[in-house]
């Protein structure tokens, strides 16, 4: 049987927990399970100084009252939680949206059949049908388009998240990567080494498309270059093209700032670091900068970046083999190099950063440990407080682990859109948006 806690442990407990779970609810459960798990080791202790029925009370208030959990806190109120497109019939999946000058709200997404219309056991990530679509907005967020318009379908194979970037000049850009499907023993007899996800889905690398009529029609697509250090090849054998899931941002001085990933380890070509790219000419050209973040045994990919006020550059960095710690890297030389990646000190994937009109920085992030959603986090003007800055619960009615991947637009001065992909009991997966308050 453990010893019991003292007094003075219990109450500190229960005292720095109520804190605790206005930032994580389960972290605090877990502080304080094995105090209840435990009652009957330290009731001497537990009765002289609360009953049960009152002690009960306190616990299920902390667990289910205190600001965070789909609740209002003093700063963000949620107002409303909603739909923009789902149909059964299709595996909707990794948003990003952008408001335009105009007023409308554009939102593009990867769908691709469910695959149970075909009698299908399971759906996958990667698919030879899944097609860049979007839907828009003409009423801030009330309503939304019910047919999604075709943004792009690669001729060669399936595409994957579209990541929308609105540049001051009114011209868009949407970056994504594709997967070829191949027959049996092709892949054997092309060029090596090539990345094969599930069996006969073959890498093709990234592209991206532009538009210059608020995204009515996409021209491209065109073809980021292949990094110096990687080593994998298309299915037709040429150089693979950088690519990436990850927010791009346009800089002060009017550079686009692209982090993408790439394989550098001759021994495992499946690991991957984040670069960067940056266009002069808005998103025409690109040329290879520096190392963003590598490791020797942690691997790097989604990243987004951004630019505070004073002009550093931030990456956002989802990672693997680190326990889906979310990392950051900072360059104060404008790109030119990157200091030592660090944790932030938190779980989550992949993340996406936003300038509040108060110069604050809204970062959301998906959260696929239980109870699975939504999460978020405001940051000062440059970024360094993250290890304290409160976590927000945006959603956690996630019906499994594939939810996620969130992106985020102000929609008002006071008001933010965040989309994502979400499923209800594990059921349909569509396109989900919540607008949040936020008050200064």
């Amino acid at each position: 049987m453990p010893e019991a806690p003292g007094k003075s442990r219990l109450l500190n407990c229960l005292i720095n927990n109520t804190i605790l779970l206005k930032k994580s609810r389960s972290r605090a459960f877990r502080e304080i399970l094995p105090y209840t798990m435990n009652f009957y080791c330290i009731k001497n202790t537990l009765i002289s100084m609360i009953r049960l029925p009152f002690l009960l009370t306190i616990l299920a208030t902390m667990l289910w009252t205190i600001p965070g959990v789909s609740q209002s806190s003093a700063n963000v109120k949620k107002l409303r939680d909603f739909i923009i497109y789902e149909d059964a019939d299709y595996y909707s999946s990794f948003p990003s949206v952008v408001k335009k000058e105009d007023g409308e709200i554009l939102v593009a997404f990867r769908r691709a059949p469910d695959r149970s219309v075909f009698s299908e056991s399971g759906t996958n990530h990667v698919d030879p049908n899944s097609y860049l679509v979007s839907v828009r907005s003409r009423d801030n967020g009330l309503s939304w388009s019910k047919e999604p318009e075709l943004i792009y379908a690669h001729p060669f194979g399936g595409s994957q998240d579209p990541c929308l970037l609105l540049l001051e000049d009114g011209t868009m850009l949407c970056t994504s990567y594709g997967w070829a499907f191949v027959r049996d023993n092709a892949v054997e007899n092309m060029k090596q080494p090539v990345f094969e996800n599930i069996k006969n889905s073959v890498f093709l690398g990234g592209y991206y498309l532009r538009s210059t009529d608020g995204g009515d029609s996409w021209s491209g697509p065109l073809y980021p270059p292949n990094l110096p250090m990687e080593m994998k090849f298309t299915p037709m054998g040429d150089p693979l093209p950088a690519y990436n899931r990850g927010a791009l941002y346009e800089g002060k001085d009017g550079r686009i700032f692209w982090v993408v990933a790439g394989s550098y380890d001759e021994d495992n070509i499946r690991k991957t670091g984040n670069f960067l790219l940056i266009s002069e000419d808005k998103g025409l050209t690109w040329n290879y900068s520096c190392p963003v973040a590598t490791d020797e045994k942690a691997v790097f990919n989604e990243t987004s970046i951004y630019e505070t006020p004073k002009g550093d550059l931030v990456a956002f960095i989802r990672t693997g083999g680190l326990g889906d710690q979310a990392c950051i890297a900072r360059s104060t030389d404008g790109g030119k190099s990157f200091s030592p990646w660090e944790s932030m000190g938190f779980q989550g994937h992949p993340l996406q950063a936003t300038r509040l009109p108060d110069d604050r920085v809204f970062l959301v992030y998906g959260y696929r440990h239980e109870p699975y959603g939504i999460r978020a986090r405001i940051l000062n003007a440059e970024c360094t407080d993250y290890e304290t800055a409160e976590e927000i619960i945006i959603r956690d009615d996630g019906g499994s682990r594939d939810i996620g991947y969130p992106w985020a637009t102000v929609i008002d001065e006071d008001k933010v859109l965040v989309t994502y992909y979400l499923n209800l009991d594990n059921g349909t997966r569509h396109i989900a948006g919540t607008i949040l308050e936020i008050n200064n």
